[in-house]
């Protein structure tokens, strides 16, 4: 069932969205050569309860960071250790979210470590864009299969396979709500969107196929198939009258 959220419930999610903005832009002003990514999720974590929320990921599922910390072949859900010690070249994908008020805001950027390669560097921008173009048709009216379009036909054109094991999802009080918002789709087909949801949309974009394996071991980590990089980039956003709102906005 999707829950459509008030005027007023949509402006008590900013800050959920907010506190989870500022945990990611901060983390990921971390990352470099050297640090473990448990060195990240401790940051997080404690941006995210000093600025008056709790992290949403953790626990989670039984998920046991504040953050999923994903390096390059792994497209999302790595578990932050301290064994794992960042390198040059590498990306990470940095997701975190935090419950603010009983309102849950997620969010997600991959960054490069260091200099990365150009074909990768290419991957992150247009990663990055697919999420831009899908933000762009979140109006009343358009349909899910319009996000996913938007995601997949840029994504496509430019090379690169989508996921479509993970997707993204409905979030309110809970983190993942109806409706499912998958990366590709058609024009016109799907759920007809209306003012008032609240999606994450989240493009998760491989290098080279759109096939997946695992999690393994740790059931939560999800790999390419072919061992190529992958790009993830999310936002909060709310269908409003006045357009689409980012929510993970500082």
């Amino acid at each position: 069932m999707i829950h459509l959220k008030t005027p007023a419930q949509i402006e008590a999610m900013r800050e959920a969205g907010r506190v989870s903005a500022k945990a990611l832009r901060r983390t990921g002003e971390l990352v470099r050569p050297g640090i473990s990514t448990y060195e990240l999720d401790r940051f997080a974590e404690n941006l995210i309860r000093m600025e008056g929320g709790t992290p949403a990921f953790l626990g989670y599922g039984g998920f046991r960071g504040s953050i999923c910390a994903s390096i390059n072949d792994q497209i999302v859900h790595g578990i932050p250790s301290k064994d794992v010690i960042l390198k040059e070249g590498d990306i990470i994908s940095i997701d975190v979210g935090a419950v603010v008020g009983g309102w849950v805001g997620d969010n997600a950027a991959t960054y490069a470590v260091g200099e990365i390669a150009p074909k990768t560097q290419r991957l992150l921008e247009v990663t990055q864009q697919c999420l831009r173009n899908a933000i762009e048709v979140c109006h009343e009216g358009n349909h899910l299969g319009d996000i996913g379009h938007a995601i997949q036909s840029l994504a496509e054109a430019s090379g690169y396979g989508v996921v479509r094991e993970y997707i993204g999802h409905g979030i309110g009080h809970d983190m993942h709500e109806d409706p499912n918002v998958p990366n590709f789709g058609k024009k016109g087909r799907g759920i007809k969107l209306k003012n008032g949801m609240v999606i994450a949309i989240e493009p998760m974009i491989n290098l080279g196929t759109h096939l997946t394996q695992g999690p393994f071991e740790d059931r939560w980590t999800v790999f390419t198939a072919d061992g190529s990089p992958s790009a993830h980039f999310e936002n909060t956003i709310a269908l409003t009258p006045n357009g689409p709102v980012v929510l993970t906005a500082e």
